[in-house]
């Protein structure tokens, strides 16, 4: 069922780019077309990874109240389990469907989570929070905006961290 829906997905991002291509009457290669459906579909699974985030930070920050525990902190608490719950959820399928190891090729499969877990703390804490600043309190945009223009470049560096960085392969020897 999972590789049906990434076959569809593959699909739809390639119609895309041709037309895109055929547009600006620009030569599409293979490398591309490859590359373009990678990053879509890292940006599916980051979809999906907010969502988990979220749910997983509303759960515990419930459980957290009901229960009457870490009444000062259990936002924090909440917000750092969904931290690691939603990047251990984007490694599992970033690793299965965006940058699997073709034949031929090896990971070290803890180094690389490790390195995972490096780049959305990256993103995700010290870039998120040096661009915000940037837009609200030096270009003075809206507080509701900027965490949406910090996805612009959040996502792709995030992606080429993970793509050369946390997932980078070697040839097996």
């Amino acid at each position: 069922m999972i590789n049906l829906l990434w076959r569809g997905i593959r699909k739809l991002a390639i119609g895309f780019l041709r037309l895109i291509f055929k547009i600006l009457h620009k030569d599409l290669t293979k490398e591309k077309e490859e590359g373009f459906v990678q990053f879509v579909k890292f940006g599916l699974v980051g979809l999906s990874n907010t969502v988990i985030s979220y749910v997983t930070y509303v759960i515990f920050l419930f459980i957290f109240e009901k229960a009457g525990i870490f009444p000062e902190w259990d936002y924090l608490i909440a917000q750092g389990l969904a931290f690691v719950i939603s990047v251990a959820w984007s490694f599992y399928w970033n690793n299965k469907y965006v940058f699997k190891e073709e034949e031929g090729e090896k990971r070290n499969i803890f180094l690389a989570l490790l390195k995972t877990y490096a780049s959305y703390a990256f993103t995700g804490l010290f870039l998120n929070s040096v661009l915000s600043y940037l837009w609200v309190d030096v270009l003075h945009w809206s507080k509701l905006i900027a965490p949406i223009i910090n996805l612009l470049v959040s996502v792709p560096v995030n992606f080429f961290m993970n793509k050369l960085w946390a997932f980078r392969t070697k040839k097996k020897e």
